[in-house]
């Protein structure tokens, strides 16, 4: 089992031992990929979450669901059913050619607990750097139950310059895209700044 989830797991244990901060309306579930966790850790994650009174959403980031949809199993959909709050998973796919029936299906048994579905995509040079692929990944996600929500700009890490995007013709790509798809299937193109709290609109 990876540590750095149970460290912090340990640490969220210790939220209801003092006042929790009263800003906190919404945990976030994010990467590595919390679905690598058995379902009994994530139980026990969410178990300690219950302890702050003003919690009022819980999100799941994870691509497992897109390209290991047997992960979504008996007891994972017990356990969001579970859930004291709503749930709202984001995806991560990035080409239409992901989806097929299998991950059809997860989507399915994922939207039957409640959970809102959304796809955050990452803008690929040479993968979905045009409009056509960007408006069937939309047309194809929101097919599957899942509405596009994010489309970000390539995190600038070593060894992946070579699917970098400009921001000028990812501009123009969002712009086109806008003209094509009904405004609820373009997702909002963004960067992540390192310290930054939020994503940045482009």
């Amino acid at each position: 089992m990876p540590k750095r989830p149970l460290r912090a797991m340990a640490g969220v244990r210790r939220w209801p031992r003092s006042p929790p901060p009263p800003g906190i309306d919404e945990v976030l579930l994010s990467g590595g990929d919390p679905l690598s966790l058995a379902t009994p850790k994530l139980a026990e994650l969410t178990d300690a979450l219950a302890a702050i009174p003003h919690l009022k959403r819980l999100r799941i980031h994870s691509r497992l669901p897109i390209v290991l949809p047997e992960r979504v199993d008996a007891p994972l959909l017990a356990w969001l059913r579970s859930l004291p709050w709503p749930a709202a998973f984001v995806l991560h796919a990035n080409h239409a050619n992901e989806f097929d029936s299998a991950v059809d299906m997860a989507m399915h048994a994922l939207r039957d607990t409640g959970a809102q579905l959304l796809n955050q995509a990452v803008l690929l040079g040479g993968v979905n750097d045009s409009v056509d692929a960007l408006a069937a990944l939309s047309e194809r996600s929101f097919a599957a139950g899942v509405l596009p929500y994010y489309l970000h700009q390539l995190d600038r890490v070593a060894g992946v310059a070579h699917f970098e995007v400009d921001d000028a013709r990812a501009r123009a790509l969002h712009t086109e895209l806008a003209t094509r798809l009904s405004g609820y299937l373009v997702p909002r193109l963004v960067r992540e700044i390192p310290g930054d709290t939020g994503k940045r609109p482009l």
